[in-house]
């Protein structure tokens, strides 16, 4: 997927992005999380390449060959900035509507897009419910504590240590995360070749560290993304035909609780998988290859 990658320059950025298939079929983007990259995806799309769709899957800012145009501009990870990016990229082209598929925060930019510019999303493909965060009330608001535990990893990024630790012991610290997140699933070391080559970008550590600081209220966004993140806090609902997907053996978070899931007006089923965990699409990538083909013919009907 690495080769004959494209790029396209945005306000703010240089989006690398990998693609497949003819433009007049029905555009996909395939949206990746943290800490992964568009090999979550290489499975995913040998399935749907034959299918008639316009495959898309970009490298989120932080990650791959994705850069910033100015050294000045703050190296934001928060959840506004990944929404507008997918959006940048959707214009640039010149893509009117998608469906819209992803985890972590890939699914969090496409449950922004899909929220926000509904007009522009076919159909979503969630995991993990509504990655929508009302980052005033979600910051001060606890968890049960065994949710709590499990977010170590983010209150350890709000730290001098945490910072160093993934500047200096980052591919061991990204093992221990995938280990931990998806307890049933034995990537090979070449799985992890393939894309530790993408948390080498300069801004990485910068961005990871923002993101995780960013939604506790623990440093200023990005003010040109002010307005994105206003209409966010208002948790909107999601009103396109949408799927859901939880692993049940996900070591971030449980299963999302139906009131998170009431968020979604258009919700056309929500998918359990058994002895899959956080990564889904590359843990289960037939099942998340079929889902997409499911919103597909239900937007055609």
């Amino acid at each position: 997927m690495k080769k004959n990658l494209k790029t396209l320059k945005t306000d703010k950025l240089n989006i690398s992005y990998f693609e497949i298939g003819n433009e007049n079929n029905i555009p996909v983007f395939l949206m990746h999380g943290f800490p992964y990259d568009i090999n979550a995806y290489k499975n995913v799309v040998q399935i749907l390449k034959k299918k008639n769709l316009r495959i898309i899957v970009p490298y989120l800012r932080g990650f791959g060959p994705t850069s910033f145009l100015n050294k000045s501009f703050l190296r934001s990870g928060e959840q506004a900035a990944l929404g507008k990016d997918l959006i940048d990229l959707m214009d640039g082209l010149n893509i009117k509507k998608a469906i819209l598929a992803g985890y972590d925060w890939g699914g969090r930019a496409a449950c922004v897009v899909a929220a926000l510019y509904p007009h522009r999303c076919i159909g979503l493909i969630s995991c993990n419910g509504y990655n929508i965060q009302n980052i005033k009330i979600d910051s001060i608001t606890p968890d049960k504590p065994e949710n709590e535990k499990n977010y170590w990893y983010q209150y350890f990024f709000h730290t001098k240590r945490g910072f160093n630790s993934l500047t200096n012991n980052r591919n061991d610290l990204i093992k221990f995360l995938w280990k931990t997140w998806s307890p049933t699933w034995k990537f090979s070391k070449k799985d992890f070749e393939l894309s530790q080559e993408s948390f080498k970008n300069p801004d990485f550590v910068n961005i990871v560290i923002h993101s995780y600081k960013h939604r506790y209220s623990l440093v200023e966004g990005d003010k040109s993304y002010s307005n994105i993140e206003n209409k966010l806090s208002l948790t909107p609902n999601i009103k396109v035909p949408t799927i859901t997907i939880d692993g049940l053996m996900n070591g971030v978070r449980e299963p999302k609780r139906e009131k998170n899931m009431k968020k979604f007006t258009n919700l056309i089923k929500h998918k359990l998988l058994k002895n899959v965990g956080h990564n889904v699409p590359q843990e289960s990538p037939l099942i998340f290859s079929n889902l997409i083909l499911e919103i597909k013919k239900y937007a055609n009907n």
